[in-house]
């Protein structure tokens, strides 16, 4: 049990780096990557789930959720978590998003203060809608976690009409589903898709030195919160009932 809360935690970590990052770069004043736009987003997110699945495997988590919402599913298909697993591996989760986006603060150090935009200083933490409507937002975050939650079931699933996938294609294949999702969900919230990314930042946001930063949007925060959850559960009463 040790081995999987470390490997989630150190996951996390990446994928926030990594995620969080290349936001930084697409964004922050006087980053070299400022203006690279939606698709340079989408793909450094997908690398960044490809390459926490990596590192969450390698150092014990051999389900490499890194998203209680995928978690939770995985939990109610049965067999692969207890009830009582599930709060340290979330817990990791949060924590290893929180470190990780406290790195990218680091590392993009003397952007903060050109960037004028509190929302832009927002963005590269937590994700936020593009239009304001709380019920619409949630929607989008529901059906792209459906999404993302059955996709994998796609991907690894018993009785798939796909082949026997190697487990060594595993991160690549997530990788290409998330950044398959963003592409074509994104535009509406943001696609947080995940709960422990959203949620993790936001906290980080709202207690690091930043300066103008502004507030964080705390009135929005339960959508990407809430709405990855639920959309996650579908996604896995949906699996199973194609199972």
């Amino acid at each position: 049990m040790e081995d999987i809360v470390l490997g989630e935690f150190l996951g996390c970590i990446f994928l926030m780096l990594f995620g969080g990052g290349v936001v930084a770069n697409c964004v922050l004043t006087k980053s070299k990557g400022l203006n690279a736009g939606w698709l340079a987003i989408a793909i450094g997110w997908g690398f960044a789930v490809m390459g926490a699945v990596f590192v969450a495997k390698s150092t014990g988590s051999a389900q490499a959720d890194l998203n209680p919402a995928v978690t939770l599913a995985k939990y109610l298909l049965g067999g692969i978590y207890t009830l009582g697993q599930l709060t340290p591996i979330i817990l990791a989760q949060f924590l290893g998003c929180f470190v990780g986006s406290v790195i990218v603060w680091l590392a993009y150090y003397s952007h903060w203060k050109e960037t004028k935009d509190p929302s832009t200083i927002l963005a590269v933490f937590s994700t936020g809608p593009a239009i304001r409507s709380s019920g619409a937002n949630f929607i989008n975050e529901v059906i792209g976690t459906c999404v993302l939650v059955f996709g994998i079931g796609a991907i690894f699933g018993k009785a798939t009409n796909n082949g026997e996938i190697s487990p060594a294609m595993g991160p690549y294949f997530v990788g290409l589903l998330v950044w398959a999702v963003i592409l074509s969900l994104g535009g509406a919230t943001g696609c947080a898709i995940n709960p422990a990314r959203d949620l993790a930042p936001r906290i980080a946001h709202s207690l690091l030195p930043i300066s103008g930063k502004g507030n964080s949007d705390w009135s929005y925060a339960w959508i990407p919160v809430l709405g990855p959850i639920v959309g996650g559960i579908f996604g896995a009463l949906l699996w199973r009932a194609f199972l």
